[in-house]
């Protein structure tokens, strides 16, 4: 049986799903009506009298038709024959994505001009640094990245400025490569600090991906440094090659346990952000004492989990002892993310392991649903300390 879409449905309910994340109505099913009725009331006046469409709540106009840029004001020109367009600039806001339609199964022919901002051999080298560890360009292959790394531009910042401010259009995606920067969220009239990168991490790719407003404000706190990655190239390479991922990785999300109590577009949000990383045998995936920056989900293969206990004697004290083992579909690494404490144990392949990665900001982001899961499972793990050395001392105040 084949189904086939409307033409105009999927902007239509983009536009839409859009103004809900802008305003956030407490009654759905209203503004759904209140919505569409001055939708089609726009449309009626239009095909009376001609023009643009556009549909006003709260007094703040809502563009229901656009290719993503401004029109031009004409003024008191009679002739646009003189018009000239503006010239872009890279920090502007986008007006409106609401009506972009983008189906990266669908766009085989990459007829897109493609991006460049030269560089110094020294920017180069401080890009590539910067972005070595970026998860969203694990997956890409030598010439896609090169590609990337070509349009993407240095942005200079100082205290107090605001790169992204949340409820604007997404217009491109930002890599740290030095600097502090707070993750500001406002709900309820109020602005609570969520987070912070420290001279590294990456943001503003949410919004790329699915067309929806900023999600957060990020400002910075020092001076720093940042390399932006526009939009166009960035769904270009970066949604394409993520569609071919979620082809690969949707089936094996599902089915992980810890994930199965989010929402189905939630697990699409983690597939869009994980990458895979392959370690060899008895290697060495994280060490005790460390610095937690990542999540891990095994794939294939087997982890074995060691520990240094405090509590030991001291010649027992440099052994590592082994407490668990992981396999497919199970997670770990998660214990220092939600305690904000060094890792506890260290984790090694048994044999070749796969293994999806998520950095610390994705996992804050995107894994809150799932954290009172985690937090029950610290019970756990103290009841194996204590039955292995006697006490759990070693969970309360990790490290070598």
């Amino acid at each position: 049986m084949s189904i086939e879409i409307p033409p105009g449905l999927t902007e239509l309910l983009q536009g839409y799903t859009v103004e809900v994340l802008r305003h956030r109505p407490p009654d759905l099913l209203g503004f759904a009506a209140d919505y569409f009725a001055r939708l089609r009331d726009a449309r009626d006046q239009e095909a009376a009298g001609g023009g643009r469409r556009v549909v006003s709540f709260d007094g703040e106009p809502m563009q229901t038709e656009s290719n993503g840029e401004e029109e031009p004001d004409r003024g008191d020109e009679d002739s646009d024959s003189d018009f000239e367009p503006p010239v872009v600039n890279r920090y502007n806001r986008r007006v409106s994505v609401c009506a972009e339609a983008f189906n990266p199964d669908e766009e085989e022919e990459d007829t897109e001009q493609r991006v460049v901002h030269p560089k110094t051999d020294e920017q180069r080298c401080r890009l590539q640094e910067a972005c070595k560890d970026i998860l969203l360009f694990k997956n890409l292959d030598q010439e896609q990245l090169s590609q990337v790394l070509d349009a993407m531009f240095e942005r200079k910042v100082k205290p107090q400025e605001h790169v992204i401010d949340q409820g604007d259009d997404g217009d491109n995606f930002y890599v740290v490569e030095r600097g502090l920067y707070d993750i500001v969220v406002a709900k309820d009239n109020q602005s609570r600090c969520v987070g912070r990168y420290d001279n590294h991490g990456s943001f503003g790719e949410l919004a790329l991906m699915y067309n929806t407003p900023r999600a957060a404000t990020i400002v910075a706190t020092t001076e720093g440094a940042l390399w932006g990655l526009d939009r166009v190239t960035f769904r270009r390479i970066i949604l394409k090659n993520n569609a071919k991922k979620r082809k690969t990785y949707e089936l094996f999300i599902e089915s992980v346990p810890l994930l199965k109590s989010l929402e189905a577009s939630e697990r699409m949000k983690i597939v869009d952000v994980i990458g895979e990383k392959v370690y060899q045998d008895g290697e060495r995936i994280i060490s005790q004492g460390d610095k937690a920056d990542c999540f891990y989900i095994v794939e294939s293969g087997e982890v074995k989990i060691l520990i240094k206990s405090k509590t030991m004697t001291s010649k027992e004290a440099n052994q590592e002892v082994e407490i668990a083992r992981c396999h497919r579909g199970q997670y770990f690494g998660e214990l220092a993310l939600v305690t904000n404490k060094p890792r506890a144990a260290s984790a090694y392949a048994v044999g070749e392991v796969k293994c999806l990665v998520m950095d610390v900001q994705a996992f804050e982001r995107l894994l809150g649903p799932c954290m009172d899961i985690m937090k029950r499972n610290i019970t756990h793990y103290e009841e194996q300390l204590v039955a292995l050395f006697g006490s759990s001392m070693d969970l309360l105040d990790p490290g070598n």
